[in-house]
């Protein structure tokens, strides 16, 4: 792990130094940190590092993304930095993701991200089992071997509670055995409502949460099948955390190492059995019921849909919002059918990055290209995403495309899903059924052929290595150019001295930055609205001749969330030269804390032969600002 110390250094420099570090994590591809002050930290300079692909800011967490060695550099970032994987600063509120949302997602990924490997490694292990009774016949089904791979397979599934009681009690800062024995709780099988329901008639009927057949201190008990669940313990912990906070602040010192489990438990659980549970499970089955209704509604669109918008979600972080559902469904039904729709998704980002490695100009970029085809093959397409298919964007969109086909074709099959199995192809043996039915597990090759063929030939056939073709415009002598109007009125300051890294130093594209006096953006071209961000602090506008510009109104202002911006167009208007765009309230961006710097960038400077910004010092809208000459 030696070898990486260098760059665990650098990346400790780069995210502002260890005394700006909350506390740091990590799941397949990613180093994800909490940082006290992020723009501390250099986006543009860890980019750049040899071992990084890219940074992304995702649910109130800094992300490093690294590839499949960063198990090593995340252990070289704990020795460098002298952090531990519990680590956290006393500022809990401070580390805390901003937003109700964001909040979701952190608890989500918190508590499942330390249990994704095992997951995926008991998923594969009962996935070779079915497969090797398929192969061996009830003879191998009735062995011991098969119990006994069976017991190592499925014991993360049928212990599920216990599991997540941990890594839920390590994420609220709850003892970790008291989260485990809340888990161990909601295991026991004489609550469980097949036993329960086995033993005597019911005892009465509540609305909306069903039968009940016994009672706690009067109060009847609504019982469920926990073992398998996800969400219902996660939110007791949480309810225990709370219990524990103030336990700890009236027991005595001296009585609080048994007392303070003793109330923690006792309040908890029962209340957890009580109330959370059923709420959560009622809700929970709603959710997974609408996912259902789409899949009767079609198999076909949820297969499509699933398969376009995954990549999408995993480079947000989204996707854990979808993962406890499927996990909850094949623990119900014994099947998922949520999470077919995304099989293809890998293959089809792996297929499209064999085209680009076929069509490409550069060498060396067609060696780095290489690995990133291989981990993609076996489930991890970070490298290939952010290294490749998104700075090119149509690979990207074609690859998303492509899975969607796929998953499209997976769904209308029928396809099932059994475990939460492997990544990439060691996931096939997910789709075999307990029973030995191999069905599903063929759809998912046909799911792969599908993904796979589409993905290469949308990026083969209509995607260009754009590699050396400005030495061939300059040879053609076929020079054209745009002016470029000024949107706002104001000071004219060089793009290098706007205070954002990643704008200043051009990672982004080359253009501008005008500090404006007066609150109204135009239009800087005749062209259409190919972005404009929910919270409208930035607009991206396509002119006709094909120059792509992005105006950024401040620097983080996206903390905003639309406050003090007001939109006279939206996404895909056409819009000219001069036209209103945004009414802005710089008085009000100011007194936030927010700089109302705002950078014009030319998206697509790599496309363009130069970027010609005005030597004025100031502007009013509509002067020329920048002449692009492609």
């Amino acid at each position: 792990m030696a070898k990486y110390e260098k760059l665990a250094k650098e990346i400790i420099k780069y995210v502002g130094g260890a005394e700006n570090v909350n506390s740091v994590s990590h799941c397949i591809t990613r180093l994800r940190f909490r940082l006290k002050d992020e723009s501390k930290a250099d986006d543009t300079a860890l980019k750049n590092l040899s071992g990084v692909v890219t940074v992304m800011h995702s649910a109130g967490q800094y992300q490093v993304v690294i590839g499949n060695h960063v198990p090593m550099v995340y252990a070289e970032v704990c020795e460098v930095g002298g952090f531990t994987n519990e680590s956290l600063t006393n500022n809990e509120e401070e580390d805390a993701p901003k937003g109700i949302f964001n909040k979701l997602i952190d608890i989500v990924t918190g508590c499942f991200q330390p249990v994704l490997g095992p997951l995926c490694a008991s998923g594969i292990i009962k996935g070779l089992n079915a497969l090797l009774a398929f192969l061996l016949g009830e003879s191998f089904s009735a062995s011991g071997t098969y119990a006994v791979l069976n017991a190592i397979g499925d014991a993360i599934f049928y212990f599920f509670p216990i599991i997540l009681g941990y890594t839920a009690a390590k994420k609220f800062k709850v003892n970790v055995v008291v989260g485990m024995l809340i888990g161990a709780a909601f295991c026991y099988p004489t609550i469980q409502a097949d036993t329960l329901s086995a033993a005597g008639e019911a005892m009465g009927n509540l609305p909306f949460v069903g039968n009940y057949f016994a009672t706690f201190m009067g109060v009847p008990f609504v019982a469920a099948n926990y073992t398998t669940t996800v969400v219902p313990v996660i939110i007791i912990v949480a309810f225990a955390a709370f219990i524990q906070k103030y336990a700890n602040k009236w027991i005595p010192e001296m009585l609080r190492n048994f007392f303070v489990p003793f109330f923690v438990l006792i309040i908890s659980v029962p209340i957890g059995l009580l109330i959370i549970g059923p709420v959560v499970s009622a809700f929970t089955s709603l959710l997974t019921d609408g996912f259902a209704a789409i899949y009767n509604f079609s198999p076909v669109v949820s297969g499509l849909v699933v398969g376009f918008a995954w990549q999408i979600l995993v480079i947000f972080g989204l996707h854990w919002a979808i993962i406890p559902l499927a996990i909850m469904n094949i623990g119900n039904m014994g099947y998922d059918t949520i999470l077919v729709g995304q099989f293809g998704t890998t293959f089809a980002l792996t297929a499209a990055l064999l085209a680009m490695c076929l069509k490409m100009k550069d060498k060396n970029k067609r060696t780095l290209v290489v690995p990133a085809i291989i981990s993609g093959f076996f489930g991890v397409t970070e490298p290939g995403i952010y290294g490749f298919a998104l700075p090119e964007k149509k690979p990207f969109i074609f690859s998303c495309i492509a899975a969607a086909i796929g998953g499209g074709v997976f769904t209308f099959l029928g396809g099932q899903q059994y475990v939460i199995g492997g990544l990439g192809i060691f996931g096939t043996v997910s789709f075999i059924s307990e029973s030995g039915d191999p069905t599903s597990m063929y759809y998912s090759f046909i799911c792969i052929a599908v993904s796979m063929i589409v993905g290469f030939l949308l990026t083969y056939f209509f995607w260009s290595d754009h590699t050396n073709e400005e030495s061939q415009i300059t040879l053609n002598n076929k020079e054209n150019k745009e002016i470029i109007a000024s949107p706002l009125t104001g000071n004219v300051i060089p793009l290098k001295n706007v205070k954002d890294d990643a704008f200043a130093q051009g990672a982004l594209g080359n253009g501008i930055g005008i500090i404006p006096s007066e609150g109204k953006v135009v239009s800087p071209v005749d062209g259409t609205i190919s972005v404009l961000f929910p919270t409208l602090h930035a607009i991206g506008i396509t002119s006709d001749s094909g120059v792509e510009l992005l105006i950024h109104i401040g620097l983080n202002t996206v903390q905003l969330n639309g406050e003090g911006f007001k939109a006279h167009v939206k996404q895909g208007d056409k819009v000219r030269k001069g036209q209103l765009l945004l009414d802005i309230d710089l008085k009000a961006i100011e007194k936030a804390g927010y700089s109302t710097e705002t950078p014009i960038i030319i998206t697509n400077t790599k496309d363009m032969l130069d970027i010609l910004p005005t030597d004025k010092k100031n502007v009013i809208r509509n002067d020329d600002l920048i002449t692009v000459v492609f």
